[in-house]
């Protein structure tokens, strides 16, 4: 199970980096065309809209799997380590239900979109390349959080916070 949490971060990086820099280089490359050679090239404002879609979708995971997300925890800190830990198992449970229904219902976009057949305007290509980043991000935020769940039931009720340790 480990190592399929390390894939998948990895996996996960790999993305939020490479979108990253693609996003950087079309921005700038738009930033130059219109400022100096003073030509309107449109697709590299869509270019980094659909990278900025995957990072915003890929971040998610990556801050509740670091525990980076905002929450206010002014209740959950007053409660008993077992009152942490459930508290901490129920929240991780309504994240796996609301990301695997969210996962499988993207998958009806997807189907429209092959079945519509429509490409973006400016780079023309078909729809469902930017609506795949809804079941890739889903799907990796459901699994990961499967996983992290498991491992939060299965850490001894005596340890202090078991929320604390829920990274990889």
């Amino acid at each position: 199970m480990k190592k399929a949490l390390l894939w998948l971060e990895k996996l996960e990086n790999f993305i939020l980096i490479a979108t990253f820099i693609v996003m950087l280089l079309a921005s700038f490359a738009q930033v130059v065309n219109r400022n100096l050679i003073q030509a309107s090239i449109g697709w590299f404002e869509e270019l980094a809209r659909y990278c900025m879609i995957y990072m915003a979708l890929l971040a998610t995971e990556l801050g509740l799997r670091d525990d980076t997300q905002m929450a206010i925890t002014a209740f959950v800190d007053k409660l008993s380590p077992w009152g942490r830990k459930g508290a901490l198992i129920f929240t991780k449970i309504i994240i796996v239900v609301f990301s695997g229904v969210l996962f499988v219902t993207s998958f009806d976009f997807l189907q429209a979109q092959f079945s519509f057949g429509q490409t973006s305007p400016g780079l023309g290509v078909p729809m469902y390349i930017p609506y795949f980043a809804l079941p890739l991000s889903f799907g990796i935020i459901t699994l990961i959080q499967t996983m992290l769940l498991v491992k939060i039931i299965m850490v001894p009720s005596s340890e202090p916070d078991p929320g604390k340790e829920n990274a990889i």
